[in-house]
């Protein structure tokens, strides 16, 4: 994914900061312990579409 575009990218309910996932498959939104999808290197921005952070992820483990 393009930096600028993370750079620019915030959360579609909280708008605060998404950080990509070390397999960059997901968007991150700590907040809202939500994560967004990005498929075929598209963002998918939808919370119908986002899952939930289990307790280890929210807890970076």
């Amino acid at each position: 994914m393009d930096p600028k575009l993370l750079d620019i990218l915030a959360c579609p309910l909280c708008k605060g900061p998404l950080h990509l996932a070390s397999d960059k498959s997901e968007l991150i939104c700590k907040a809202d312990a939500l994560a967004f999808p990005v498929r075929d290197g598209i963002p998918v921005m939808l919370e119908t579409e986002a899952r939930t952070l289990t307790t280890d992820e929210r807890l970076d483990k």
